[in-house]
């Protein structure tokens, strides 16, 4: 059985939850923004008003399989992830490592120096949001999913590597350093 999915997800105060069953669609709006997502048939999803939360479930019959159980969990995560995501919001922090590499906010486009003989020009996803400063890169919005993606696609463009310790990583990030070439015994 889900131990993730039969939790039930409280809704704070200032969170509207618009809730279509037979489309399988739930929309969550809040101070950060607003989301949407189409969720599995398989699994039923209840808003009870009364007691501000929402419940997901499958099936009794369906308990045996672990697909569906599957379904289940992610249904609830994602949903649980929107409601933290349009009151809290989520950030990933990038850092550049590299003489002379730097980032620059043009508008809405991170511009990228890194070593190319051409800058890399990055624009992230619409409610996705970035700010820079020295050597740091802070991304942020109210949904996971695009935070997460668009900072992998900046790190992406010049991952660390071992020798030198050049490139772009996240903040927690640790880079476990390798030893070069020695020469003559």
């Amino acid at each position: 059985m889900s131990r993730i999915g039969k939790k039930p997800i409280t809704v704070p105060a200032g969170v509207e939850i618009t809730l279509d069953p037979k489309a399988c669609r739930i929309a969550v709006k809040g101070a950060k923004g607003q989301l949407e997502y189409e969720y599995r048939p398989e699994v039923d999803v209840r808003w009870e008003a009364d007691e501000r939360s929402v419940v997901c479930s499958i099936p009794e019959a369906a308990m045996a399989q672990g697909q569906m159980r599957a379904y289940w969990g992610t249904v609830r995560s994602r949903i649980q992830n929107m409601i933290t995501g349009v009151t809290e919001g989520y950030s990933r922090k990038l850092e550049i490592i590299g003489v002379g590499w730097n980032a620059q906010a043009q508008g809405k486009t991170l511009r990228l120096n890194i070593g190319y003989c051409h800058p890399v020009d990055l624009v992230p996803a619409d409610g996705v949001e970035f700010a820079v400063e020295a050597n740091r890169v802070t991304i942020s919005g109210p949904d996971k999913q695009a935070v997460g993606q668009f900072a992998a696609v900046v790190r992406s463009k010049r991952p660390p590597e071992p020798y030198n310790g050049k490139g772009i990583k996240y903040m927690d990030e640790i880079i476990i350093r390798k030893q070069g070439k020695v020469f003559g015994s």
